[in-house]
């Protein structure tokens, strides 16, 4: 590939990059310098600052793949080995220069690397690996770093990819293993889970103390993450949510990401001819927060979807409040923070500010309107000190009916 210039290779692979969805860079570690040298450093000294947020939001990431070339045949990928598209592929060097150039100009804040899958998967994952390694032991790159791990590739090069970079993601393609052996027969269910296996395996031993006492060396310290791509198959969302809630439970996922399948050229008859609607994709991330961070269940969640699936003109809190109704309306002066968090139209900070304010003083609606975007939605749903509905069905009216459909905007 010397006969294609730098600049058409990261059209090509920039562009083949977008489909994958899972890169984020909270949590981040700080490698910070005690000399103040040092590239792209995370704390103080030389170098742009970075924002690590906890509630998911991304830095300005170089995001791109190593190579398009690919020896899978995946039928929802474009880059499949069957797919006539523009092909390209980077030297270890070329995306090394690149994401220092990048970064000092102040483009990005750190890299997100993928790749198709060349020769084997232990050969792509150590070109990866090695572009990571140069970055932090030649440069002294002390910037973000995302992996993609290979599944199916060996132990000892998972491990390396975990020592460099700060997190590590493993696709988990598609909500069921069934569709995934009908869709990518050559990918296996169980590769994939054996490498997010690894992976937790890693960041757990890096808790705990080495036989000396000393602390492990550092293994993916943003945790890792994963992809399910939605509407390529007949799974439901409450199928796709158990999925999640399994991942989350068994390999301590720091957050599993919804792509909405894309229609691509020269697509397998096995797949939909138009792509799933994007509020589909959006609903699915609100019940996923909700899980996460709400001290929802999946169950409960599901309950609220009789058919399995989430309904696009409202919420899933709003839902599952609507369908519990004996709950509500809810004290916020006396309830406990668990029924707080689902009350439609309040947040979690809002309820931690919430229960500080109520410690000095009675919480009135005025109080609310200052920590919620509606108190209006709020109001069939809450007791203060000076607002008791008179019944949660009688201004359900306002906050139950459907909306008008909003116009999403693709991302690309």
């Amino acid at each position: 590939m010397a006969s294609i210039p730098l600049r058409r290779k990261l059209e090509i692979l920039s562009d083949a990059a977008k489909y994958d969805a899972s890169c984020a860079s909270s949590g981040g570690a700080k490698r910070s310098s005690k000399d103040g040298r040092g590239i792209g450093s995370t704390d103080s000294g030389m170098g742009v600052c970075h924002a690590f947020t906890p509630d998911g939001r991304c830095v300005s990431l170089l995001k791109i793949l190593l190579t398009n070339f690919c020896v899978f045949d995946c039928a929802y990928c474009v880059n499949r080995v069957s797919s006539n598209v523009a092909r390209a592929r980077f030297s270890v060097e070329e995306v090394v220069q690149l994401t220092l150039d990048f970064y000092k100009r102040n483009y990005i804040e750190g890299l997100f690397l993928s790749s198709g899958v060349i020769r084997s998967a232990d050969f792509t994952q150590e070109e990866l690996n090695r572009v990571a390694k140069t970055l932090r032991e030649v440069h002294d790159f002390r910037g973000y770093i995302h992996l993609k791990l290979v599944a199916g590739c060996s132990p000892e090069l998972a491990v390396a990819a975990g020592l460099y970079a700060d997190r590590l993601s493993v696709n988990i393609e598609l909500p069921s293993d069934d569709t995934l052996k009908r869709l990518a027969p050559e990918k296996s269910g169980e590769d994939i889970k054996r490498a997010m296996g690894a992976v937790r395996l890693g960041i757990d031993d890096s808790k705990d103390q080495t036989h000396t006492g000393r602390k492990a060396a550092k293994f993916s310290p943003a945790g890792q993450s994963t992809q399910m791509i939605v509407g390529a198959d007949a799974c439901t969302d409450a199928d796709i949510l158990t999925r999640s809630e399994s991942l989350y439970g068994g390999y301590g996922l720091k957050r599993v990401y919804y792509s909405a399948f894309s229609p691509i050229p020269d697509a397998s008859q096995a797949l939909p001819l138009s792509r799933p609607p994007l509020m589909r994709e959006h609903r699915l991330y609100q019940a996923d927060w909700l899980m996460r961070y709400y001290g929802f269940s999946r169950t409960e969640i599901a309950s609220a979807a009789p058919d399995g699936m989430l309904d696009l003109e409202r919420d899933p809190k709003l839902m599952w409040a609507l369908a519990n109704r004996d709950r509500f309306p809810v004290d916020v002066n006396r309830a406990e923070r668990e029924m707080l968090l689902r009350i439609p139209g309040l947040g979690a900070r809002s309820v931690d500010t919430l229960i500080g304010v109520r410690r000095v003083k009675a919480i009135r609606l005025e109080d609310l309107q200052r920590l919620a975007r509606s108190v209006k939605r709020l109001q069939p749903f809450v007791i203060t000190a000076d607002w008791r509905p008179g019944a949660v069905d009688e201004r359900l009216a306002e906050v139950a009916p459907p909306v008008v459909k909003p116009v999403q905007l693709s991302l690309f």
